[in-house]
């Protein structure tokens, strides 16, 4: 292409985009027209140096598909908040937060993640645990949780999906409890850790005789090895879904699939690090947003919380 030619293809985009034309290539020109998508990574506990990887990802994606991707690091309470609001167009979200989303945002789950520490590849489960050396028996019918009737039980938080929304649903099931509200009628104490690892060492400590947690909180970093060694699964609950990719509902579902195929993409050898180094997770598949999130929703509505 010409001087002239590129001057007046930069004339010409300037009146499209009002633009001045001056001191700006036309290389300029058109990165600045291209569609910015913003993707929200929200932290975890086991994430380290997220923005530096989530910028990385959004590199890569950016490449793929054309458009300008950036990468916001918030908890999933801000995400969305960010999709509701339209400040962002795409968030790696949990179960719960991506009814949330689905609920004030029209933004729907397209992909999970995959874990080797999920037993269920993109679903894993809540998990009972008690010391080793306890008393109680583990299995998996009725009578195996009817055990725990007075004894004092760490929950991981009010809000979390397998240390405390699926494991109270499960109660709730099985008529141990009415509702997340009664539970003290059922067990002797009732505390929350706040996190996995703290609701584990509550049980390391002796300070209760149970927690809830998800199975991979069984693992470093959220424990030693040597402090797994001292515990067990008592009761396990399957299919918690797992945390994946939500894209709000104003995104064309041209630039949609450009999104997915894209993040797809990041499953391939050459690509698989960028990923892995996110979240620890091994791939992304495609899911269902309504079958996907089925189980959260049902154990909400048995324990009586909104999304």
């Amino acid at each position: 292409m010409t001087r002239s030619k590129k001057t007046v293809v930069g004339v010409a985009l300037a009146a499209l985009t009002g633009l001045s034309v001056i001191g700006i290539s036309t290389q300029q020109l058109f990165a600045q027209s291209r569609r910015t998508i913003n993707m929200v990574f929200p932290s975890r506990s086991d994430s380290t140096d997220l923005q530096i990887k989530a910028d990385a990802v959004a590199a890569f994606i950016s490449k793929e598909t054309g458009m300008n991707v950036r990468a916001q690091v918030g908890d999933d309470t801000a995400a969305v908040e960010a999709l509701r609001a339209n400040r962002a167009d795409v968030a790696f979200l949990s179960s719960r937060p991506a009814l949330k989303a689905e609920q004030l945002a029209k933004a729907k789950l397209y992909l999970a993640e995959v874990r080797q520490n999920y037993s269920g590849g993109y679903t894993y489960d809540s998990v009972f645990v008690v010391p080793k050396n306890s008393s109680l028996r583990s299995g998996q019918s009725k009578a195996t949780l009817g055990q725990l009737k007075g004894k004092k039980m760490s929950f991981t938080s009010p809000t979390s999906g397998s240390g405390f929304i699926f494991p109270v649903s499960q109660l709730v099931k099985l008529g141990f409890v009415p509702n997340k509200d009664r539970l003290n009628g059922f067990f002797g104490q009732v505390s929350y850790g706040g996190n996995y690892s703290k609701a584990l060492q509550t049980v390391l400590r002796g300070q209760a005789d149970a927690a809830a947690v998800s199975e991979y909180a069984m693992l470093p970093p959220y424990i030693t090895n040597q402090e797994r060694s001292q515990l067990r699964v008592l009761y396990k609950i399957n299919g918690v879904p797992a945390h994946g990719v939500a894209i709000d509902d104003d995104v064309s579902v041209q630039d949609r699939d450009k999104l997915i195929n894209a993040m797809l993409k990041l499953n391939l050898p050459g690509n698989n690090g960028l990923l892995r180094n996110l979240y620890n997770s091994t791939k992304l598949v495609r899911v269902n947003h309504s079958t996907h999130l089925a189980p959260v929703r049902t154990a909400l509505q048995r324990i009586g919380i909104e999304p």
